[in-house]
């Protein structure tokens, strides 16, 4: 395992399988996210029962850039103190628990990324300036919707039917638009036939 991994047993003594038990474990949450910086294991026996034997809690703190992710699983209720008492079952819990928060955080970073459309060529097909809006016509031959606020480095009232443009498509509330515009060489933005 590359990850910094750190393990403390608490109100017991340590225990080769339990560690062994964790490491493996570890190196499973290792392959999820492989910027994990470090990761601490703690597990600790609250109070000794004796019928229905110890309970088990067990802290995880996975550290990742920005923020470490914590999970601490203990059973609140009784039913579920005693129906697992053993060290290895809650282990377990605990590890399902921290890589279902470790998948949710990685699946937040790759949305926080923003993708870039690559700028397209089309040519301009409407404008209305006295309603702030204007229509590009695709390589594909489609209409995309565009507003005055789109415009970069060139006026609404600039622009005029025909004109190359290069534009960024988006998701409006209405569908595909253009989100930014701006005027391109006629070499540029030659379309192709569709």
């Amino acid at each position: 395992m590359d990850t910094n991994l750190e393990i403390a047993f608490h109100n017991m003594d340590s225990q080769p399988e339990l560690e062994a038990y964790i490491r493996e474990r570890a190196e499973k949450t290792e392959k999820l996210f492989d910027r994990l910086v470090g990761m601490r294991v703690a597990v600790e026996a609250q109070h000794r029962q004796h019928k229905t034997g110890n309970v088990f809690d067990v802290h995880i703190e996975l550290m990742v850039p920005g923020q470490d992710i914590v999970v601490s699983r203990k059973p609140n209720k009784a039913k579920e103190r005693y129906a697992n008492p053993d060290a290895r079952t809650s282990i377990r819990d605990a590890f399902e628990a921290a890589e279902r928060q470790l998948k949710e955080y990685k699946d937040k970073m790759r949305r926080d990324v923003k993708v870039h459309d690559p700028e397209q060529p089309g040519r301009v097909s409407q404008i209305n300036p006295t309603e702030d809006h204007g229509f590009i016509t695709t390589n594909t031959g489609t209409q995309l919707y565009f507003h005055r606020n789109s415009c970069l480095n060139v006026d609404l009232d600039q622009l005029k039917t025909g004109d190359p443009v290069k534009y960024v498509e988006a998701t409006g509330d209405t569908g595909p638009t253009a989100a930014k515009v701006w005027r391109a060489s006629g070499s540029d933005t030659e379309l192709r036939a569709t």
